[in-house]
């Protein structure tokens, strides 16, 4: 799920001259690629929880630390996945990570700003920073998962060139997790396959993906001349 960009920040930093003049001078910024269990990663994932926990704290019935905690650091370290830092003079302004969702896929996870740094495009260059590893490892599509109460999400991934696994006609609510993916490649991205992965990734517990659903048994022979159907009123049930 993905914690994106919303509130306005300051985009330098300052720098005495030692003549009592404060020069703005643009920041420092780069991409790292460290273990989840790093230090520098540790304000995204608190950040996270936080921001999880009161958006949808009402909903789940679990904490959003559960979610968080759900994998392995090893999901996310090379070769099976990726956690990427955007530092700025040192410190992490924004992230994500992707994990090994099959030979072909990576699934996009931890997207995040801080929030005094939000609403300058820096979740947008950290999604497009891990659509290019993903390449450069190999793979040929990426999809990724947000919630109903993030709209901004939505918007980013849409206006990105991702392509919506729902159907956009319905009530964000009712649409639940909202799946999206995209193709790295010239390739069209086959949009039946991955919309069938993200049914069964997200199906209710119990249930059956449609395609492996089994066929209704044929009803059984009548033994006896059936009594004839009255005749239709034009309703139907």
């Amino acid at each position: 799920m993905t914690l994106l960009d919303q509130t306005p920040g300051a985009g330098a930093s300052p720098a005495s001259t030692g003549a009592g003049v404060t020069e703005i001078r643009p920041a420092e910024e780069t991409f790292v690629y460290v273990s989840p269990d790093d230090p520098r990663a540790l304000p995204l994932l608190r950040d996270l929880e936080r921001e999880y926990d009161a958006r949808y704290g009402d909903v789940f019935e679990e904490p959003a630390s559960v979610e968080i905690n759900r994998y392995p650091a090893a999901e996310f370290s090379a070769p099976r996945g990726a956690f990427v830092l955007l530092l700025r003079d040192g410190i992490a302004v924004a992230g994500g990570a992707f994990k090994t969702l099959d030979d072909h896929t990576t699934e996009l996870k931890r997207i995040w700003t801080a929030a005094d740094h939000r609403r300058r495009g820096l979740a947008r260059r950290v999604v497009l920073e891990l659509e290019d590893e993903s390449r450069r490892r190999g793979f040929t599509r990426s999809y990724l998962t947000t919630g109903p109460r993030q709209p901004e999400a939505v918007l980013l991934y849409r206006s990105a060139g991702w392509t919506p696994l729902f159907d956009e006609g319905i009530p964000p609510e009712r649409i639940g997790i909202h799946g999206f993916a995209k193709s790295l490649t010239a390739e069209p991205l086959d949009v039946a396959d991955i919309r069938a992965r993200h049914e069964a990734e997200h199906a209710p517990p119990g249930a059956s993906a449609p395609e492996s659903r089994p066929a209704p048994k044929p009803a059984p022979a009548p033994t006896s001349t059936p009594t004839p159907a009255p005749a239709s009123n034009g309703s139907s049930s």
